[in-house]
């Protein structure tokens, strides 16, 4: 691995690097702000997220927007304009700039790892969005790059700056408010709609450089109707709503039940489907998975279906319990009751449904989780960090391993699905997700399933029978020029 100094690292040096494939580098003399100085950020990605962050960043205590990058020119102009900032249209210029001292990625999910990598490779201090990773084996690259580099790096799982989490998982686990925990059922049960379905393939538009918003993901031919956003339900370019919105949830999971102490799950197994809407997306709008680990397992029910076409409201999906839970959250099933949590609150109840504590608190997360990470990157104290990478690397592996558990289905096979566990819950959410679908005039024979897959935390490999299956989908292919490399 060759020593580079940013102070002399011009872009020259910086693109030829990347052409030829360089690997994250071990930085001798990084760019860092002083103590007593601005963090001068640069957002990358100028979509609704980018716009969020930039206003937070222009915002917080320390830090100082100075540049904005997209590929959309349009869109960096205009934001970087409402803030004074400098528009590029290519992130690897705003990489090379001595003004710049992090970056904060907001880019769509196929580039975050390789943003990240580039920008600990200029020597800027990294706040990626999340999901960390597109596939399992290049959120390990980061992780490993930002640890020789010394580098800052923060996953924005903003939940982690919340203290309601800290104190649920207190009197979860210190004070057994509510005895041993049994399961957990996550659950995104939010309403969205079909992304169309073209003839002929999108026109990119002109003020979009289509080479850089690729990257590292394939040029296949986009039959949805807009470029931006929808890229969520591609797999070429997104990560479903699993790591979309599931990402969050299971790292609170990972936090207030398992206390952090599972990385990733040992056994997986995952039913669902692109159902009712005959659209361009390929992710799946029901998506049903049961995790296995070492302390007690985890199901989510994940569905963007309205109740009933042309209806309001989301699915309910109570999986045996007295009550479905937050639409966008948990239940953790314990021996005395149930703690119901969700994005700035959270309460525990008895087996009667009655309220035990409340938890809340007056905290705006996003700011605060931004300003966590600008006080770290002028302190360079890593563990400060509210969500380390390693960290976020793991919750968003729940994520990825979900997703391949879902690429790696065929034909629906509901005896092998619900055989998989013991588990009276598991049995319940598919109940209520064929009653759901019901609905909608689907056939169960539309559904798809996979086997249970078997996962070694200690390798990110999976292991045993179904292996073959599953590994090619921990690390995907990438275009000549936007490669991935492994971190020596």
């Amino acid at each position: 691995m060759r020593e580079v100094s940013t102070s002399n690292f011009g872009r020259r040096q910086f693109l030829a690097g990347v052409a030829a494939g360089v690997g994250t580098v071990a930085l001798s003399s990084p760019l860092r702000a002083a103590a007593n100085e601005e963090v001068r950020i640069a957002v990358l990605g100028a979509g609704g997220r980018g716009g969020e962050l930039a206003r937070t960043v222009n915002g917080v205590t320390g830090a100082k927007l100075v540049a904005v990058a997209d590929p959309d020119e349009k869109r960096a102009a205009s934001l970087a304009g409402k803030f004074g900032a400098k528009p590029y249209t290519d992130l690897r210029e705003a990489l090379d700039s001595d003004d710049v001292d992090a970056v904060v990625i907001t880019t769509c999910n196929h580039w975050h790892c390789l943003a990240a990598l580039w920008a600990i490779d200029a020597g800027k201090d990294v706040y990626v969005e999340k999901p960390l990773s597109h596939s399992q084996w290049e959120g390990r690259q980061v992780v490993e790059a930002a640890k020789k580099s010394g580098a800052i790096v923060q996953l924005g799982t903003q939940q982690r700056s919340d203290p309601i989490q800290m104190e649920a998982r207190g009197f979860l686990h210190d004070d057994q408010g509510l005895g041993e925990i049994k399961y957990v059922q996550a659950n995104r049960l939010g309403v969205r709609g079909p992304i169309g379905k073209r003839d002929t393939p999108l026109e990119i538009p002109k003020e979009v450089n289509y080479d850089l918003w690729l990257g590292p993901a394939q040029d296949q031919p986009i039959m949805r109707n807009n470029l931006h956003y929808d890229w969520h339900w591609d797999w070429n370019t997104g990560s479903g709503e699993m790591g979309n919105w599931g990402v969050h949830i299971l790292d609170d999971i990972r936090n207030v039940a398992y206390q952090d102490q599972v990385s990733t799950p040992s056994k997986m197994i995952a039913a669902g489907g692109r159902m009712g809407w005959n659209d361009a997306g390929q992710t799946p709008n029901a998506h049903f998975a049961l995790f296995e680990t070492e302390l007690f397992p985890t199901v989510i029910a994940l569905s963007n279906m309205s109740i009933e076409p042309g209806k309001k409201g989301s699915w309910k999906i109570p999986g045996g319990k007295p009550m479905t839970g937050p639409g966008s959250g948990y239940v953790i099933v314990c021996e005395g009751g149930y703690y119901l949590g969700q994005r700035g609150s959270g309460k525990a109840v008895d087996l009667d449904g009655k309220t035990i504590r409340s938890f809340k608190a007056d905290v705006s997360t996003v700011p605060a989780h931004v300003s966590n990470f600008v006080e770290a990157v002028k302190s360079r104290k890593a563990d400060t960090l509210a969500a380390p990478i390693e960290n976020g690397h793991h919750s968003t592996g729940w994520c990825n391993l979900a997703n391949v558990a879902m690429r790696c289905a065929g034909s629906y096979n509901d005896e092998q699905v619900r055989s998989a566990s013991e588990l009276p819950a598991w049995s319940a959410v598919l109940d209520d997700m064929q009653d759901s679908l019901k609905r909608y005039g689907a056939d169960m024979s539309e559904l798809k399933s996979g086997p249970m897959l078997t996962h070694d935390p200690k390798t990110e490999q999976f292991v045993g029978e179904n292996a073959d299956m599953a590994n090619p989908f921990l690390r995907r292919e990438y275009r000549p020029g936007y490669e991935v490399k492994p971190v020596a």
